[in-house]
C-alpha cells in the first residue's frame, strides 16, 4: 500500500453511519489507533508537571523498596517493552517492504514514552511517601477503557474477518491489555507506611492517610469503624487520632498569627490617620490653634479608623484548602444539568420509533455513569467543606482561649464567663455549620444562570417571565434577612445574659440552697428566657415567610413561564419534551432557591458571631511592659490602675524597694491596696507611670485559693517533674499530712471543681504547697493564713514562711492580718489609700509611734506566753470597712468554702483518661448513652410541641405534597393533549387548574412552616423550663458530682440545638420523606416493572441507613460528652488566670485546652466521614433506581406515553437527592434529638422534697440526737454519735481542728447532706420530715465566703422583693453599710459585677449580714463568717449579732476563739465526734482540747 492511502485512512477518524446510525455501533480503526490510544497519554502528560511539583513540596516520608512497588514498576516497565516491541515490529515490516501506516510507528512510541513516565512516577511517589496514587489510577483506568473498545473491535474482526488479523499485533495487544488490567488492580491497592511517618508513631492512627485512592473517594476506609459500631456501641478507645493537619497546634497558630497582623495593620492605619504630616505642618504654622486642631484629630482618629478584619484572617488561614471545594462545586454544578439533557434525549428516543434500541440503553448507561460521578464529586466537596469547618472551629476556640489568658482586667469585666463560653460553644459552631453552605453564595447564582440558559433553549424568551418573578423575590428576602439579623443580635444578647446568670447560680448554688432562693433565681432565668423566646417567635414568623417565598418561587417561575409560553402564541405547544425538561430544570432551580434562605440565615448568624468574636479578640491585653526586666524587686514612682479609664488604685509616686531574700509583710485597712500591690508586681494591672521590676521567677498564692479539678498531688506538683523527697517535705511543712490520711486515696484523691471537697483552710494550704513545690525565687503571698486556725497558721509560718522555714532564702512578700507574724518580718509596709504610708521593721514602726503603733495599742496587747516569746493578742490584725470608693478585686467569683471530709464530686474525665473506679476517684465521667435513641425521647419532644400542633403540621405537609404530585400529573396529562390545527384547545383550562393547585400549595407551605417553627419554640420553652426546675431542685450532692461545664453545656449548646436546629431538621426530614414517597408512587405508576427492583433496593437502603445510624448516633453522643471538658477546663482557667500567668504556665494550659478540643474533634471527624460514607452508598441506590426507571421506560417505550415517561424520569432524577437528604435529615434528627435526651437526663436524678411553709420555728430550740452523716455510701462517717441540746436564745461556738466536722454539722442542719443516723429536732420538729424550702427559709446562715450575683444591690439583698425600701435601709444601717450605699450614685440599684468583684471582701461579708438581718429568723449560723476580715469588721459583725439577734439561737463556727469567749457554751469536735461541750470558762478550767486551742491562739 502507498503512504497516501494510509494518510487517507488516518484522516477518516469518524463515520457516523458506522458509529451511530446502525444497530451494531463501531468506531473507525483510525479513531481507535489515534484518539482513543492517545487520550490517556495526553491526560498523564498534562497532569505530570503539576503532580511532580506537588510531590516535590509535599513529602510524606520515604517508602522502602518492597514487593508491591517492585511489581508496579515491573508492570510499567513491561508495558514500555511491549510498546517498543510494536515499534520494532513496524520497522521490521518496513524492512520487508510491507509499509505499515505511520500510526503504527507513532502510537506505540507515544505509549512507550508514557509508560516510561508512569514507571518514573511510581518510583518518585515511593521516594515521597505516596502510598496510593489517584493520578496513576485514573491513567490506568482511562487506558483500560480505551483499550477495551479496541479489544471488542479486534475480537469482532477476528471472528468476522480472520484473514485481516496480524498475529504479532494481536498477541502484543492482548498482553498489553492484561498488563493494563494488572496495573489498574495494583493501583487500587495501597503501599506500606513511609518511614518517619506520624502514623507509625501513633497508637491508633486515622486510616485515611494510608488508604488507597479508590478507598478514599468512596470513603471505604471508615468501614471498619462502621462495622464495629454496628456490632457494639462505639467507645472512646475506638476513635482515631486526628491527622496532624487538623490538630489545634497546627491550625490555631496560623489564625492567631494572621489576626495579629490584621490588628497591627489597623493600628498602623489609625496612627497614620491620627498623625498625618499635613496636620503636623499646620500645627507648627498656626501655633496654639493648630495644637487644638491636632488634639481634636487625635481624639476623633480611633472612631474613624479601620477595624481589624477577622474574616480576612480566616480567609487567609483556611482559604487555600477551602478553594478545593470550589473546584469540586463547579464540576458538580455542571454535572447537575446532564440529567435534564439526557431526559430530553430519552423523550426524543421515545418519540422516534425508528431509533436503534441501543440508543436508549446507551442514554441509560450514560445517565448512571454521570450520576455516580456527580455523587463522588459532591461527597468530596462536602468532605473538604466539613473538614474546613472543623478546622475553623478548633482555631476559633483556640484563639478565644489564648486571648482569655492575656485579656486585661477591665476588658475581662466587660466579657462575662457566660459570654466567653458562648463564643466558644455557639459562635464557633455557627462558623462550622456555615462551611457546608457558604459556597452557595456563588454556586446558587451559577446554577440559576445555567438553568435559565437551558430553559431559554427549551422555551425561548418566555423564561424572562420566570426571571422577573425571581427578581421580585430579592427585595422581599433582603428585608427578611435584615430583620433576621436584628433578631439574631437580640437573641444572642439574651442568651449571653441567661448563660451568665446560670454560671453565677451554679458557682453559688450552695448559697442559693442555704437561703432557699432557688425559686427567685428560677424566675429571673425564666424572665430572660421569655425575652429570648419572644425574639425567636418573631424570627419564626419571618422564617415562615422566607420558606413560603422560596419554596413557592420555583413553582411560580414555572407557572409564569408556562403561562407566557402558551398565551403569547396559541401555536406554542407544551409537549412532553418541553414540559418535563423544563420541569427537571425547575427542580434543579428549586435547590439553590430553597437553599438561599438557609444560607442567608447562616450568613446572618455568622456575621453576628463574627462581630462578637472580633470584639472579644480586639479587647485590650495586659501590658507586656508593666513589669520591666529584672532590676531587683521594686516600684519606682509608680501609679497603677485596674483599667486605663479609671483613677489609679495605687496612687502616683508609689515607691517600694524589697530587699532580696527578705520577708516583707504588707498590712493595712480594707481597700488600702495590699492585693493591688501584689497584682502590680505580677503585671496584672495597667501601669500609668513609673517603673516596676521583679527579679527572678515568681510564685503566687492568691487570697482566694484556686484549685484545679485533678488529684491532690497534681494540684501541688502543678505540671512540674515529681521530686518525691522534696514533695514529702512540702506536704509536711504545709501540715497536709493529717488531711491526706483522712482522704480515701491519700494524695491520689481527686479534688472536685473549685475544690468543693476541701475546706477553706485545706484549699489555701494546697495552694501554698503548690507555690513552694515549684521552687521559685520570689513568693507573693496574699493572706494565705487567714483561712486556717491559729495552730496550723503558726505551724505554716514557722515551717514555711518564717526565718527558719523552707523559704528562708527566698524573697517573700506576705499580705497578712496576723499581728503575731510581724515581729519576725524583715520589713513591714503599711498601706493606706493606695500608698505606702509607713515602712520599716516591727521595732522601727513601734519607735516611730505613728498610725501603725497607735493601731497596735488599740487592738493588741503584748504579753509573754509560756515559751517566753512575744505574742500579740488577739492573733489577727483586722481590717476596717473601706470608704465608699470600692476596691476592684482581681480574685475570681468565690464559691463557698467548706471544712469537711471529702464530698463526692463528679466531672468529665480528661481526654484519653479511661474511666476507673477507685477510692480516690471522686468523679464519674459524663456517660454517653448507648444504643438506639428511645422512642420516649421522640414522644417527649412531640408532647412538648403539643399533639394538636403536631397533627396539624403533618396534615399540612401531606396536603402540600399531595397537591404538588397532582399538579405534576396534571402537567403530564396536559402534555399528552392532542394537537388540533396546530394548537391545544384546553390549554387555558389546564393552565388555570395548574395555577390553582400551586396557590393551595403555597398556603399549605406557609401553614406547615409556621406551625413547625412555633411548635419548636413551644417545645424549647417547655424543655428548658423542665431542666431548670429539675436542676435547681437537685440536692447539693448533685452539683458536687456534676461539673459546671456539663450543666453550662446543657443550657447553652443543647438548648441552642433544641431552639434552632431540631425544628429546621424536622421540617426538612418530613419534606424529604414525602418527596421520596411521591417519587416512588410516580415511578411505580409509570413503570410497574420497577416494582421488581424497588423492594430489593429498599431493603438495601434500609440496611445501609440502620448500619450507619448505629455508629453516627454514638459518635454524636461521644462528641457531646467530650465537649463538656472543654468548657469545664476553660471555666477553670478563667478563674485561675492570674495564678497561671504568675507561674508562667500559659503554654501548658493552652496545650491542655488544645488536647481537649482535639479529643472532641476525634469524635466529630468520623461522624462527618460516616455521613459521606452513607451518602455515597445511598446515592448509588438512588442512581440505580433512576437508571432502572429509565431502563424499564426504554424497554416499554412502545406502550408508554411521552408525558408519563417524562414525569417518571423527572421524579426519578429528584429521587437521589431526596433519598440522600432524607437519610441525612433522619440521621441528623436522631443525632440532634440526643440534645433532648441529654436535657431530660436530669429529670431522673434525686430531687429535694418541697412543702408549703408555715409559721415555724418559734423558740429556736435545737436537739441533736446520736447524729451522724457521711458524704458517700462507701466512705466512713464524717461525724457520728453527736448528741447535744441547745435551748432557744443560746449562743453556741463550734470549734475544732481542720477536718473535725464543724461545717459537716452545719450541712446536716440545713440538710445539704442528709443524715445517715440519728436526728435533728428544731422546736420539737424532726427536720427530716420537713420540706427543704420550708426548713432553709426559716433558718439563716452567714457563710465564710460571701457570694454575690450580678445584678442590683436590692436583688442581692431581697431577690423575692419581699421587703420595703425602709426595711432594706434599716438592715444596711445595722450592717454598717448605709453610709457606703448612700454614697453610691444609684443607691440600692447599684449594679454588682459578676461575683460581686467590684466590692471588697469586707463589704460583701457585711451584705451577707444585711441579708441575715432582713430574714431575722430564730436560728442564725455563722460558718467562719469573719475568718477573712479584719478586727474592725469582725467587731462590727459581732456587736450587730449581739444586739439584733439577742433572742435568737446563734451557732458560730470560729477559728478566732476570741469571738466566742463570751458565748453561752462551746462545742468542741474532734475526728467527727463531740469531745467537749460546756461554757468557755469551764472548758478552760478542764485543760482539755479547748484549753490547748486557746493557748495556741495566745488567749491564755
Amino acid at each position: 500500500m502507498c503512504w497516501k492511502m494510509y494518510f487517507s485512512c488516518l484522516c477518516s477518524l469518524q463515520d457516523w453511519n458506522l458509529t451511530w446510525h446502525t444497530d451494531v455501533p463501531e468506531l473507525t480503526q483510525c479513531f481507535q489507533n489515534t484518539v482513543l490510544a492517545w487520550l490517556p497519554c495526553l491526560y498523564l502528560w498534562l497532569c505530570a508537571p503539576f503532580y511532580i511539583l506537588y510531590l516535590h513540596t509535599h513529602s510524606s516520608g520515604y517508602i522502602c523498596m518492597n514487593h508491591f512497588n517492585k511489581a508496579k514498576t515491573a508492570v510499567s516497565f513491561l508495558l514500555w517493552i511491549i510498546c517498543w516491541a510494536d515499534v520494532f515490529y513496524s520497522f521490521w515490516e518496513r524492512s520487508r517492504e510491507l509499509f505499515p501506516a505511520p500510526v503504527h510507528f507513532l502510537t506505540p512510541t507515544v505509549l512507550g514514552i508514557t509508560m516510561l513516565l508512569s514507571c518514573l512516577l511510581v518510583q518518585y511517589e515511593r521516594m515521597k511517601g505516596v502510598q496510593s496514587s489517584g493520578v496513576l489510577l485514573i491513567f490506568w483506568l482511562l487506558a483500560l477503557l480505551c483499550a477495551t473498545v479496541s479489544f471488542r473491535s479486534r475480537v469482532l474482526l477476528a471472528l468476522n474477518q480472520p484473514a485481516l488479523v496480524s498475529v504479532w499485533r494481536y498477541t502484543t495487544f492482548f498482553i498489553y491489555y492484561i498488563l493494563l488490567l494488572v496495573a489498574l488492580v495494583l493501583s487500587c491497592l495501597s503501599d506500606q507506611l513511609p518511614l518517619f511517618s506520624q502514623a507509625v508513631k501513633d497508637t491508633n492512627p486515622c486510616p485515611e492517610s494510608g488508604a488507597s485512592f479508590l478507598s478514599r473517594i468512596t470513603f471505604w476506609w471508615i468501614s471498619r469503624m462502621m462495622v464495629t459500631g454496628f456490632k457494639r456501641p462505639l467507645v472512646e478507645s475506638d476513635l482515631w487520632s486526628l491527622h496532624p493537619e487538623n490538630r489545634s497546634h497546627r491550625v490555631v497558630p496560623g489564625l492567631v498569627q494572621r489576626w495579629n497582623r490584621q490588628r497591627q495593620k489597623a493600628k498602623r492605619l489609625q496612627t497614620k490617620f491620627m498623625y498625618s504630616p499635613k496636620k503636623a505642618q499646620q500645627t507648627e504654622a498656626k501655633g496654639a490653634s493648630g495644637a487644638d486642631e491636632a488634639e481634636i484629630l487625635i481624639v476623633k482618629g480611633p472612631q474613624q479608623s479601620k477595624e481589624p478584619s477577622l474574616l480576612w484572617a480566616l480567609c487567609l488561614t483556611f482559604g487555600p484548602y477551602f478553594l478545593i471545594s470550589g473546584l469540586y462545586k463547579i464540576i458538580h454544578d455542571v454535572l447537575m444539568f446532564v440529567g435534564p439533557l439526557i431526559l430530553r434525549l430519552l423523550i426524543s428516543f421515545i418519540n422516534s420509533p425508528d431509533s436503534p434500541s441501543w440508543h436508549g440503553f446507551f442514554y441509560t448507561g450514560l445517565l448512571f455513569v454521570c450520576t455516580c460521578f456527580q455523587s463522588l464529586i459532591l461527597q468530596q466537596y462536602f468532605h473538604v467543606c466539613f473538614v474546613s469547618g472543623m478546622r475553623v472551629r478548633s482555631a476559633i476556640i483556640g484563639a478565644v482561649y489564648r486571648k482569655a489568658l492575656v485579656i486585661s482586667n477591665a476588658a475581662r469585666r466587660s466579657s462575662t464567663v457566660g459570654e466567653i463560653v458562648n463564643l466558644m460553644s455557639v459562635d464557633a459552631q455557627r462558623f462550622m455549620d456555615l462551611s457546608a453552605y457558604i459556597n452557595m453564595i456563588w454556586s446558587a447564582p451559577l446554577q440559576v444562570v445555567l438553568a435559565l440558559y437551558f430553559l431559554w433553549e427549551t422555551l425561548g424568551p418566555s423564561v424572562l417571565a420566570g426571571v422577573a418573578v425571581m427578581l421580585l423575590m430579592v427585595p422581599v428576602n433582603a428585608f427578611i434577612a435584615m430583620k433576621t439579623k436584628t433578631y439574631q443580635v437580640a437573641q444572642m444578647k439574651s442568651k449571653d445574659g441567661r448563660i451568665k446568670l446560670m454560671n453565677e447560680m451554679l458557682n453559688g448554688i450552695k448559697v442559693l440552697k442555704l437561703y432557699a432562693w432557688e425559686l427567685a433565681f428560677q424566675d429571673k432565668v425564666s424572665e430572660i428566657r421569655q425575652s429570648e423566646l419572644r425574639v425567636l417567635k418573631k424570627a419564626a414568623y419571618l422564617g415562615a415567610m422566607s420558606t413560603f417565598t422560596w419554596i413557592c418561587a420555583p413553582f411560580l417561575v414555572a407557572l409564569s413561564t408556562f403561562a407566557v409560553y402558551v398565551l403569547v402564541d396559541e401555536r406554542n405547544i407544551l409537549d412532553a419534551q418541553k414540559a418535563f425538561v423544563s420541569l427537571a430544570l425547575f427542580n434543579i432551580l428549586r435547590f439553590p432557591l430553597n437553599m438561599l434562605p438557609m444560607v442567608i440565615s447562616s450568613l446572618v448568624q455568622a456575621s453576628v458571631s463574627l462581630k462578637r468574636l472580633r470584639t472579644f479578640l480586639s479587647h485590650e491585653e495586659l501590658q507586656e511592659d508593666s513589669v520591666d526586666p529584672p532590676d531587683g524587686i521594686s516600684i519606682t514612682d509608680g501609679a497603677f490602675s485596674w483599667s486605663r479609664s479609671e483613677a489609679p488604685t495605687l496612687k502616683s509616686l508609689l515607691n517600694v524597694q524589697i530587699p532580696e531574700g527578705s520577708l516583707v509583710a504588707v498590712v493595712g485597712l480594707v481597700g488600702s491596696g495590699k492585693s493591688s500591690l501584689l497584682s502590680a508586681l505580677l503585671g496584672e494591672m495597667d501601669k500609668i507611670e513609673g517603673t516596676a521590676s521583679v527579679k527572678g521567677s515568681v510564685a503566687y498564692v492568691s487570697q482566694q485559693a484556686w484549685i484545679q479539678n485533678s488529684t491532690l498531688k497534681e494540684n501541688i506538683v502543678f505540671g512540674q517533674e515529681l521530686n518525691d523527697p522534696w514533695y514529702q517535705q512540702v506536704v509536711e511543712a504545709c501540715a497536709l499530712r493529717p488531711d491526706m490520711e483522712i482522704l480515701p486515696a491519700g494524695d491520689d484523691t481527686e479534688i472536685g471543681e473549685k475544690g468543693v471537697n476541701l475546706s477553706g483552710g485545706q484549699k489555701q494550704r494546697v495552694s501554698l504547697a503548690r507555690a513552694i513545690y515549684c521552687d521559685r525565687s520570689v513568693y507573693l503571698l496574699d493572706d494565705p493564713l487567714s483561712a486556717v486556725d491559729a495552730h496550723v497558721g503558726k505551724h505554716i509560718f514557722d515551717k514555711v514562711i518564717g526565718p527558719q522555714g523552707l523559704l528562708k532564702d527566698k524573697t517573700r512578700v506576705l499580705v497578712t492580718h496576723g499581728l503575731s507574724y510581724l515581729p519576725q518580718a524583715d520589713l513591714i509596709l503599711v498601706m493606706g489609700e493606695g500608698q505606702v504610708t509607713e515602712r520599716g521593721s516591727y521595732q522601727q514602726l513601734l519607735t516611730t509611734d505613728g498610725a501603725f503603733a497607735e493601731f497596735l495599742r488599740t487592738y493588741a496587747s503584748v504579753d509573754n506566753n509560756d515559751s517566753g516569746k512575744t505574742q500579740c493578742h488577739p492573733p489577727n490584725m483586722t481590717e476596717r470597712l473601706s470608704p465608699p470608693n470600692m476596691t476592684k478585686r482581681l480574685s475570681p467569683p468565690n464559691m463557698t468554702k467548706r471544712l469537711s471530709p471529702p464530698n463526692m464530686t463528679e466531672r468529665l474525665s480528661p481526654p484519653n483518661m479511661t474511666e476507673r473506679l477507685g477510692a480516690g476517684k471522686l468523679t464519674e465521667a459524663d456517660k454517653a448513652s448507648t444504643g438506639q435513641v428511645k422512642l420516649s425521647v421522640f414522644l417527649t419532644y412531640a408532647k412538648a410541641i403539643g399533639v394538636p400542633l403536631t397533627v396539624v403540621s403533618v396534615l399540612l405537609f401531606f396536603t402540600h405534597h399531595l397537591l404538588s404530585l397532582f399538579s405534576n400529573y396534571w402537567l403530564s396529562w396536559w402534555t399528552d393533549d392532542p394537537v388540533v390545527n396546530g394548537t391545544q384547545p384546553d390549554r387555558l383550562m389546564r393552565l388555570g387548574v395548574y395555577g390553582s393547585l400551586g396557590l393551595f400549595q403555597g398556603v399549605a407551605v406557609f401553614g406547615y412552616s409556621l406551625s413547625m417553627s412555633i411548635g419548636g419554640i413551644m417545645a424549647s420553652r417547655y424543655l428548658h423550663q423542665c431542666m431548670l426546675h429539675d436542676v435547681l431542685r437537685s440536692p447539693i450532692s448533685f452539683f458536687e458530682r456534676t461539673p459546671s461545664g456539663n450543666l453550662v453545656n446543657r443550657f447553652s449548646k443543647e438548648i441552642d440545638t433544641i431552639d434552632s436546629v431540631i425544628p429546621s431538621i424536622l421540617k426538612m426530614f418530613t419534606g424529604s420523606m414525602f418527596n421520596v414517597l411521591s417519587c416512588c408512587v410516580v415511578i411505580l405508576t409509570a413503570t410497574p416493572l420497577v416494582a421488581i427492583i424497588i423492594p430489593f433496593l429498599g431493603v438495601l437502603y434500609f440496611f445501609v441507613q440502620r448500619f450507619y445510624v448505629a455508629s453516627s448516633r454514638q459518635l454524636k453522643r461521644l462528641e457531646s460528652v467530650s465537649r463538656s471538658p472543654i468548657f469545664t477546663h476553660f471555666n477553670e482557667t478563667l478563674l485561675g488566670a492570674s495564678v497561671i500567668r504568675a507561674f508562667r504556665e500559659q503554654k501548658r494550659f493552652i496545650g491542655e485546652s488544645d488536647l481537649r478540643v482535639d479529643h472532641n474533634q476525634e469524635a466529630y471527624f468520623p461522624s462527618i466521614v460516616a455521613n459521606r460514607w452513607l451518602a455515597i452508598r445511598l446515592e448509588f441506590v438512588g442512581n440505580c433506581i433512576v437508571s432502572c426507571a429509565a431502563l424499564f421506560a426504554v424497554m416499554a417505550r412502545s406502550s408508554l406515553s411521552p408525558g408519563i415517561m417524562g414525569l417518571s424520569i423527572t421524579y426519578a432524577l429528584q429521587l437521589t437527592a431526596s433519598l440522600n437528604w432524607l437519610v441525612r435529615m433522619s440521621s441528623d434528627l436522631e443525632t440532634n434529638i440526643v440534645a433532648v435526651e441529654r436535657v431530660r437526663e436530669y429529670s431522673h436524678t434525686d430531687k429535694e422534697p418541697r412543702s408549703p411553709p408555715d409559721p415555724w420555728p418559734s423558740a429556736g430550740c435545737i436537739q441533736i440526737r446520736n447524729f451522724g452523716l457521711r458524704y458517700r455510701q462507701d466512705l466512713d462517717m464524717a461525724i457520728h454519735n453527736v448528741s447535744i441540746s441547745i435551748t432557744g436564745g443560746e449562743k453556741v461556738g463550734i470549734v475544732g481542728r481542720t477536718g473535725a466536722g464543724k461545717s459537716s454539722l452545719t450541712m446536716g442542719l440545713f440538710r445539704i447532706i442528709e443524715a445517715s443516723e440519728g436526728q435533728i429536732l428544731i422546736d420539737g420538729v424532726d427536720i427530716s420530715q420537713l420540706g427543704l424550702h420550708q426548713l432553709r427559709s426559716r433558718i439563716t446562715i452567714i457563710p465564710q465566703d460571701p457570694v454575690l450575683f450580678s445584678g442590683s444591690l436590692r436583688m442581692n439583698l431581697d431577690p423575692f422583693n419581699s421587703y420595703s425600701d425602709e426595711e432594706l435601709w434599716r438592715a444596711l444601717e445595722f450592717s454598717h453599710l448605709k453610709v457606703f450605699v448612700t454614697g453610691l450614685p444609684d443607691k440600692l440599684e447599684h449594679e454588682c459585677s459578676e461575683g460581686g468583684e467590684n466590692l471588697s471582701v469586707g463589704q460583701r461579708q457585711l451584705l451577707c449580714l444585711a441579708r441575715a438581718l432582713l430574714r431575722k429568723t430564730k436560728i442564725l449560723v455563722l460558718d467562719e463568717a469573719t475568718a477573712a476580715v479584719d478586727m474592725e469588721t469582725d467587731h462590727l459583725i459581732q456587736s450587730t449579732i449581739r444586739s439584733q439577734f439577742e433572742e435568737c439561737t446563734v451557732l458560730t463556727i470560729a477559728h478566732r476563739l476570741n469571738t466566742i469567749m463570751d458565748y453561752t457554751r462551746v462545742l468542741v469536735l474532734d475526728k467527727g465526734e463531740m469531745a467537749e461541750f460546756d461554757s468557755p470558762d469551764k472548758l478552760v478550767a478542764q485543760r482539755g482540747l479547748f484549753y490547748n486551742m486557746a493557748k495556741d491562739s495566745g488567749l491564755l
